[in-house]
This record gives structure tokens, C-alpha cells and sequence, in this order.
């Protein structure tokens, strides 16, 4: 079973503003870096989304994962295995991101996944490079849109 461990950080300048997502793959002496901007998202959906595109990188199904995150949104909605009792409930397209937590669960269970949480910008460098990748994809010119954002209800607390 391969080892995998995944940083992940999102940014948005506004929330909802600008946005983007930065995640650094690391598996024995290989490292890959992922990030990507959008013109009009949420802080909490970047933190998602980086998440799923480091599960989404991985080439093969089985993979023994630890992500380091700084959102608690994701952390803990996955620990505390909020998101699969949503999940199960008719009104889980009522939640926030939905369309961001059916394709998490998804890559999910591919994987043995583990998440540890770390605080922002408190040094960690791998925190802190997923953090300047997503800042600076959340600045490019002519971002695409997030086609999964569905507007002010995504900035109401759970």
C-alpha cells in the first residue's frame, strides 16, 4: 500500500471573492504541487477542493493518506464524520458545497485516508507553500468560474 501525505490549503480574497486552492503531494522521494483559481468562490470551497484534487491525483486506489489541513470546515466535518450523516439525509443538497462533499466522498473511499489538522500560517512549510500556491492561483488573470458555487447561501455557518 503506498504511503501518501497531502497538504492542502484554499485562499478566497473577499469570501466570496477570487479564489484558489494549492495542495503538495509527497510519496518516498516524489513531490507534486497542484493548485488552480477561480473568479468567484468561497474560502471553505478551496479548502475542500484541495483536498479532492490531491485524493484525485493519486494514480492508484488503495493508498494509505494523511492530509494536513488548517481548516477545521474539512477536518472536522470528516473526523467528527459529520459529513457522512449528511450525507445519508434527504436534505444533504441543502447543505453547504454539496456538490464539492459528493465528489470528496467519492475519491474518499478509494483510499485509507487520515486528517490531521494544523494551524495556518504558523510556520509548517509545506502549510505554507500550499498557502502562497493558493494566493497566487487566486490572483491569475481570467480565472474560470466555479460552476458549483451557488451564491450567498455557501457563507451561512452550518
Amino acid at each position: 500500500m503506498a504511503k501518501v501525505v497531502i497538504y492542502t490549503d484554499g485562499a478566497a480574497r473577499g469570501n466570496p471573492g477570487p479564489g484558489g486552492y494549492g495542495a503538495v503531494l509527497i510519496s518516498g522521494e516524489h513531490r507534486k504541487e497542484l493548485s488552480e483559481g477561480f473568479a468567484l468562490t468561497t474560502n471553505n470551497r478551496m479548502e475542500l477542493l484541495a483536498v479532492i484534487m490531491g485524493l484525485e491525483a493519486l494514480k492508484n486506489d488503495g493508498c494509505e493518506v494523511t492530509i494536513y489541513s488548517d481548516s477545521k470546515y474539512v477536518v472536522e466535518a470528516v473526523e467528527k464524520r459529520w459529513v457522512f450523516s449528511w450525507a445519508s439525509t434527504p436534505n444533504f443538497k441543502n447543505k453547504k458545497n454539496p456538490d464539492l462533499w459528493l465528489r470528496f466522498l467519492k475519491v474518499y473511499r478509494r483510499h485509507s485516508v487520515k486528517f490531521i489538522w494544523v494551524k495556518g500560517h504558523a510556520g509548517n512549510p509545506n502549510n505554507e507553500r500550499c498557502d502562497a500556491l493558493a494566493v497566487a492561483a487566486s490572483m491569475q488573470p481570467n480565472l474560470p468560474k466555479d460552476k458549483g458555487y451557488r451564491g450567498e447561501e455557501n457563507t451561512k455557518l452550518m
